[in-house]
């Protein structure tokens, strides 16, 4: 029943085109057809004149209204007495609303669970014996233990606590596959815990968790309009001019104005007001259940047209975690020995490349020392105390001031060392390389597969690691040494537009909000750059950013067709209208079905087949295959 009274006060008109018809119906019945042409007839003119108000405020807005050929079809049956084909009329135009409302739903459903899926309530555990009690989700503050039974939704960022875990993360990431998570894994709100109840360490509040965040960007994408939306006010005047003149056409050779009804009723534009719509929302629906929230329906439209992708390199065509590939030892020193000091030195720094020194000499199970004392010297390197040995470990030039034999060690392009000093001599070096994305490379041939041919690299590396990373994965235009300046002027600088920026740092968020695309990678990583970025890569996956152009591309396509086909089935009933074959009645009825057909066209936006075919003839290995050295 409350259902009933909502959609009632929700769409007014339509219930009352349903009682005045069930009215007539009865009365009809009843002997009394003079009494149901005037109800039909007042009825119309009183919706009439209602929808010409609304006309007018629209017109004054600055929108150009289709709603006048609906209104001359309601005035000109009610002259030529076709009443029911006035009702016909006002059901279809007041339905439309309905029609299109009921369409959205059906086209974001992906956006609106995630909308609907936000938690409430926390089970907090306090006290020595583990007390459980329900709290609100923004109740909850950082370091809660929080108690997550079987099926349940994370209801904020934290760390697991429990041996271990497996997590349903398709609504975040699109992901159909479980994840598994070990003891001090970071676990993502929004996420859906396994069948064993675990204990969760908050290390977030809620409002800046990441379930909340994406459902702020799901708000803010639901409430956007998308400039090819519009195309129906740019179709307005022709359409509207045609209609009036083929129905005028077929008055003044048949001499019937019967004839000038039948052939307005036929050319009634909802197709033309609801198409894009629905299909625009179609695609941010779709981009939804790809792990691709799009901010605004018109982002949707410029990625169609996109002609220039800039990629940012560490972290987005690359890895962004160097890794171990060479361990060097002068003659004198184990290579094993040597890395496990080098390790024993970087457990103290918090350089980006001493995690990769520690983590290769845990990869071979070596064990590290604790030293009697450390020091960093910031961008240069480390130097650390066991007993009576020194360990140094950073760049050429900061070795070299302890143990001046130390030697440049020949590099590929791509890679860097680390150099080592053990006891004031030279103990080796440690070249690292960043991994290139195994699918770096076909993400590129495929962006200019759909239309982004240019392509340019913009990073503050330096160009001979750089163009190398360029070579492997097929960017001809490279530049480097770039500080984020540069990359805003750069981007500023291309004339091949639209132009597609993708990164995921930090340093990335200026030139994200100055592209006409930003497309930020992986919202675990930097709130700023999701923030400045038109559209957000939940995955960390670059591959992700050709599916957002195609399903840009799919989504204007199908747009358009759905305008289209509108426009063709109203001209094509038109002109059988204007030869007296199709009885105002029959034609209102027919324009309904052109509605329908028109609606379920645009609804192909969200593309369920079309991903489902795109994943069962994948061939390119995702993200956690083994990536191609740089």
């Amino acid at each position: 029943m409350k259902r009933i009274l909502g959609s009632a006060r929700r769409y007014p008109i339509v219930v009352a085109t349903v009682l005045v018809g069930l009215l007539g119906l009865a009365l009809w019945w009843g002997g009394a057809p003079d009494t149901v042409r005037w109800l039909f007839s007042g009825f119309g003119f009183v919706v009439a004149v209602i929808e010409f108000t609304g006309m007018v405020r629209r017109l004054r807005n600055g929108s150009v209204g289709l709603d006048l050929l609906a209104i001359i079809a309601i005035m000109a049956t009610i002259a030529v007495g076709e009443y029911v084909a006035t009702l016909i009329i006002v059901l279809m135009l007041s339905g439309g609303a309905a029609l299109e409302d009921y369409a959205a739903g059906r086209a974001t459903r992906e956006l609106n669970a995630l909308l609907t899926r936000a938690p409430q309530l926390a089970h907090r555990l306090s006290g020595d014996d583990a007390d459980v009690s329900d709290v609100p989700v923004t109740e909850v503050a950082v370091n809660d233990l929080l108690l997550v039974r079987p099926a349940e939704i994370v209801p904020v960022d934290g760390a697991l606590q429990s041996a271990e875990a497996s997590f349903d993360e398709s609504s975040l990431t699109g992901e159909s596959l479980p994840v598994e998570r070990r003891t001090g894994d970071s676990v993502l709100s929004g996420s859906i815990n396994g069948q064993t109840a675990i204990i969760v360490r908050a290390t977030a509040t809620a409002a800046d968790s990441q379930f909340q965040r994406i459902i702020a960007l799901v708000e803010e994408a639901a409430n956007s309009k998308a400039p090819v939306v519009r195309l129906a006010d740019r179709y307005a005047v022709p359409f509207t001019l045609l209609s009036l003149g083929l129905a005028g056409l077929a008055w003044a050779l048949s001499g019937d104005p019967v004839r000038f009804a039948e052939v307005l009723v036929v050319a009634t534009p909802c197709p033309l007001l609801l198409a894009a719509p629905v299909a625009f929302l179609g695609g941010m629906s779709r981009a939804a259940r790809n792990g691709i929230i799009v901010k605004g329906a018109g982002v949707l439209e410029t990625l169609a047209r996109a002609r220039t992708v800039v990629f940012d390199k560490t972290g987005t065509l690359t890895q962004g975690t160097p890794v171990i590939a060479e361990v060097r030892a002068e003659p004198g020193f184990d290579e094993n020995e040597m890395l496990a000091l080098a390790a024993s030195a970087e457990q103290y720094s918090s350089h980006v490349l001493a995690a990769s020194v520690v983590n290769e000499a845990r990869e071979r199970h070596l064990a590290l020392t604790a030293a009697d004392t450390a020091s960093e010297v910031a961008t240069h390197g480390v130097t650390a105390e066991f007993g009576p040995r020194e360990v140094v470990v950073g760049k050429l030039a900061f070795v070299r001031e302890h143990a001046p034999d130390a030697a440049l060690a020949r590099l590929r392009g791509g890679e860097l060392a680390m150099y080592v000093a053990v006891g004031g001599r030279f103990a080796g070096s440690l070249v690292a390389r960043d991994l290139v994305r195994d699918n770096a490379s076909h993400t590129v041939a495929r962006l200019a597969e759909l239309g982004v041919k240019e392509s340019l690299m913009l990073t503050g590396d330096a160009r001979e690691t750089a163009e190398h990373i360029a070579g492997q994965v097929g960017i001809t235009r490279v530049q480097a040494d770039c500080l984020p300046s540069d990359k805003v002027d750069a981007v500023r600088a291309l004339t091949a537009r639209p132009v597609i920026m993708v990164g995921d740092g930090v340093n990335d968020a200026p030139v994200l909000a100055v592209a006409d695309v930003g497309i930020a990678m992986g919202a675990r990583g930097s709130t700023a750059a999701s923030e400045s970025a038109d559209v957000v890569i939940l995955l960390d996956d670059v591959s992700r950013t050709a599916r957002a152009v195609t399903i840009g591309q799919d989504t204007v396509r199908v747009a358009l067709q759905s305008i289209w086909l509108g426009i063709a089935l109203s001209v094509i009933l038109m002109i059988v209208a204007a030869f007296g074959l199709i009885p105002a009645t029959i034609g209102a009825l027919s324009q309904e079905v052109v509605d329908l057909i028109t609606i379920l066209n645009a609804l192909r936006a969200i593309g369920g087949r079309a991903d489902a075919a795109a994943r069962v003839h994948a061939t390119v290995p995702t993200e956690g295959a083994t990536g191609e050295a740089v």
